[in-house]
């Protein structure tokens, strides 16, 4: 029976064991999940550090990358299995793969690779291929290089051409990209290429998700006009790109990992099941590319991210204010234009119903900013509680969190991040204050990453919030990522991916200084929570300690949380739910003034306890 969707999923080493892993589920067509690969196994790849796409699923095969060793791996996907090498050990995880698909054709896998035997700073990144056939083991041969980066490898059915995504320095994939097709000769080489999008230098746009549908044409997204990610095709005999479906709409998301799916063909019919995000919410259609037209499906997710898809079926990846991130499969009607069937096969919360009259609606909101006649989106959820009523005079504290849409919507951050950014939280928060709906003198914001920048430029740079809680934010300083004194020293300390990120985010070096946190703390008078992966090569850990004791010297109220094993970003459970449960007590018991009803033990915060 062939697998029809594959998945992750946190479980337990042991009943006894409090140290979790990041597993693969494979969802098969009686949509029971099932764990397929060893305990010791665990699939996640480190490729450009924030991983993705690190396995992929053909009939009864599923080949993995392995983050222990890096190493690409072989399964059966029936139970009991074990897992073969395809790919040579050398001696430490420094070769890395991400974005695979199969080549049956010539029994092979073709993938993304990072290289850093000879550079960790600077790794050679190319689309390589890896034998399938065979017990030997040998080095991947490259088919694709010259780039500094690739994505979304991608055959046709008939197995003759490779569609795939590519840009260079300074550009991130989500500024400017290309989109190419090779042509395989007979002995697999790729051979006459052709670039389809993006080598116009008079058209900047950003490529995105290239598949090939059962009618062998190549569909892709691409923000050429109207400056949101929209759904193109290309038209080979012509090489012509034309539109399949646009609206002011984001039908995917930035390339920040591999593996994005936000779209996918039903079977072999002429209909695409489709994601997008509008002002702040997903939905979910189905588009005829007959009529071009879509058709709107009612599912209980507000905010959707990968889909996979059958003949008459499709699984979807959500979540919801009320439900927790799910697995659900939908089933159409004969038309394929309603849902007549909706059921979840996989939930990370199953015991999250009974506490559903907790959960608070968003209220969608529009407000002002500092630049004038612009206007910035929020998700207001007001507090809920139906067992508590709040006083009749009393006003709800107020957690700012950040995101943003659309290349005009990104844009406005050039030469301007820690100013644009700052001010459109800042703004939010007087317009929730404004409105009567929040205590001024309880607002507190958080961020993951550049948002944990903007939560400290926020702290340091205004005077609007009471409190913030930085994870794995950006703090730039003479060393690191963000670098103010020495350009060079920052792209030499950065790893590759990101290490012109921020080049025309800030401007020159008097900007550098100017906005970074570090070089005013002074400026800083309200309590500060950190939280940092000991592991974390984007963000180094000294970065985090250096504000901390800074702080700390200061006399704020600030405590720092380190985690050994996690990187960008926080993958176990515990850890997850610790950082969760400490921002909470940190905020009530310095801005609310009030002690959590959760048995909670609270870390110590320095010049506080």
């Amino acid at each position: 029976m062939a697998p029809a969707y594959s998945s992750w999923q946190m479980k337990p080493l042991s009943p006894s064991h409090c140290s979790f892993l990041l597993r693969m589920v494979i969802v098969k067509e009686d949509d029971k999940p099932v764990d397929i690969i060893p305990p010791e196994f665990a699939a996640r790849t480190l490729v450009q550090e924030y991983g993705g796409g690190a396995f992929a699923v053909q009939d009864n095969t599923v080949v993995f990358s392995n983050y222990k060793d890096q190493r690409l791996y072989k399964q059966p996907t029936e139970i009991g299995s074990l897992p073969v090498p395809l790919t040579p050990d050398f001696g430490a995880p420094d070769v890395s793969y991400a974005g695979g698909v199969f080549d049956p054709h010539f029994s092979r896998y073709v993938t993304v690779m990072e290289d850093r035997r000879t550079s960790n700073l600077n790794p050679a990144t190319t689309i390589a291929c890896i034998n399938l056939s065979g017990g030997d083991i040998h080095e991947p041969k490259v088919l694709v290089s010259g780039n500094d980066f690739y994505a979304s490898p991608r055959i046709d059915q008939n197995k003759k051409r490779m569609a795939w995504i590519e840009w260079g320095h300074p550009n991130m994939p989500w500024d400017k990209s290309e989109l190419w097709v090779g042509y395989f000769s007979e002995s697999g080489e790729l051979t006459k290429r052709v670039c389809v999008a993006g080598g116009n230098p008079m058209l900047v746009e950003s490529l995105a998700e290239p598949k090939w549908s059962p009618k062998g044409e190549l569909f892709f997204i691409t923000d050429r006009e109207s400056g949101f990610w929209n759904i193109y095709k290309w038209v080979e005999h012509s090489n012509e790109v034309v539109p399949a479906y646009t609206l002011d709409a984001e039908f995917t998301r930035p390339l920040w990992l591999f593996g994005n799916s936000s779209y996918a063909f039903l079977g072999k019919s002429n209909h695409i099941i489709l994601t997008y995000r509008q002002l702040g919410r997903s939905y979910l259609g189905v588009l005829s590319c007959d009529s071009g037209s879509v058709s709107l499906l009612d599912t209980p997710f507000s905010d959707l991210s990968n889909v996979v898809a059958g003949n008459d079926y499709f699984y979807i990846e959500g979540a919801s204010a009320s439900v927790p991130m799910s697995i659900a499969k939908v089933t159409l009607d004969k038309n394929k234009t309603k849902a007549i069937s909706f059921s979840i096969v996989w939930s990370s919360s199953p015991d999250a119903v009974q506490y559903r009259p907790f959960f608070s609606t968003p209220e969608f909101i529009e407000f002002p900013t500092s630049s004038p006649g612009q206007k910035a989106y929020a998700y207001f959820y007001p507090p809920l509680n139906p067992m508590f009523q709040g006083l009749p005079d009393e006003k709800p504290p107020l957690l700012v969190k950040t995101h943003g849409y659309g290349r005009e919507y990104r844009e406005r951050l050039l030469g301007k991040w820690g100013i644009v950014d700052v001010d459109d939280c800042c703004s939010c928060a007087r317009f929730l204050v404004e409105s009567g709906s929040v205590d001024e003198q309880r607002l507190c914001i958080t961020g993951r990453s550049a948002g944990g920048y903007t939560t400290l430029a926020s702290l340091a740079f205004r005077d609007t919030f009471k409190a913030g809680a930085s994870l794995y934010g950006l703090i730039p300083n003479n060393s690191g990522m963000v670098a103010i004194g020495d350009l060079s020293l920052m792209r030499a300390d950065s790893q590759k991916y990101d290490s012109h990120y921020i080049d025309n985010l800030v401007g020159d070096e008097r900007a550098y200084y100017e906005r970074s946190p570090i070089n005013f703390v002074n400026k800083f008078t309200c309590p500060v929570i950190l939280f940092q992966g000991l592991d974390d090569k984007v963000v180094p850990p000294n970065q985090a300690r250096k504000i901390y004791q800074a702080l700390k010297k200061r006399g704020l109220p600030v405590a720092l949380v380190e985690y050994e094993g996690e990187q960008h970003g926080f993958r176990k459970a515990e850890n997850i739910k610790f950082t969760l449960e400490q921002q909470m007590v940190f905020f009530a018991r310095l801005v609310g003034k009030f002690e959590v009803a959760d048995d909670i033990t609270p870390i110590k915060i320095k010049n506080f306890d």
